[in-house]
This record gives C-alpha cells, sequence and structure tokens, in this order.
C-alpha cells in the first residue's frame, strides 16, 4: 500500500489549503485513514482521523471547527480542508492508513500501518 500526500504550501494566518492523499496497491475502501502533522522539534501528533466508509470522522481539538477530513472512494482519495489557518498549523503534514473491519476511530501513530512521505504546510503570521 503506498500513500501520497500532495497539497502543502505556504499561505497567509487566517488562509486554506486542501491536502490531498492518494492511495493504491491495496482496497481503498477498507482502510481508516488519518492526518497527523509534526512542527520543528516536536513528536508528530493526531490531527483528523475518518473511517472507510465516511461515515466517522474526529479530530483534534486544536483544529475542531477549522479542519475538514473526507474521502472519495472512488478517486482513492482522503482529503483535509483547512480553513482559518494559524501559524501554529505549521508542520509537515502526513496521512496513514490502517485496515479495518470495524467502525472503531484510532488515535495514535502507532495504530496505522501505512505512512505517506509528508507535504509542508507553512503558515505565515
Amino acid at each position: 500500500v503506498q500513500l501520497q500526500a500532495s497539497g502543502g504550501g505556504l499561505v497567509q494566518a487566517g488562509g486554506s489549503l486542501r491536502l490531498s492523499c492518494a492511495i493504491s496497491g491495496g482496497t481503498f475502501s477498507r482502510y481508516h485513514v488519518g492526518w497527523f502533522r509534526q512542527a520543528p522539534g516536536k513528536e508528530r501528533e493526531f490531527v483528523a482521523t475518518i473511517i472507510w466508509s465516511g461515515s466517522r470522522t474526529d479530530y483534534a481539538d486544536s483544529v475542531k471547527g477549522r479542519f475538514s477530513i473526507s474521502r472519495d472512494n472512488a478517486k482513492n482519495t482522503v482529503y483535509l480542508q483547512m480553513n482559518s489557518l494559524k501559524p501554529e498549523d505549521t508542520a509537515v503534514y502526513y496521512c496513514a492508513a490502517h485496515l479495518s473491519f470495524s467502525n472503531g476511530l484510532r488515535y495514535s501513530v502507532g495504530a496505522y500501518d501505512y505512512w505517506g512521505q509528508g507535504t509542508l504546510v507553512t503558515v505565515s503570521s
């Protein structure tokens, strides 16, 4: 299974970006997908997650109300829409996936089996 994250860039505070995570090499519709981020000098942290059907999602408190995760199973792609960006959102963003036959959500780095290469998001003040 390969994950390819894209869509990062430089944006001013208050702006928006949409990240994409294209997944290949597996049965996309059976994978739960999460977004994580890692700022310089900090540990990788959970941002958002979505189950295989798209019917359940959850977010870190720091991004609730600003970020939205969605998926298009026909395109094998998961999206992270980021609005009202803040300088503290600056980080490398990673998408990750794990195979699941339940509707349970997972939040830890160790719960995900497959990872993309990351895309850099920089928010200027």
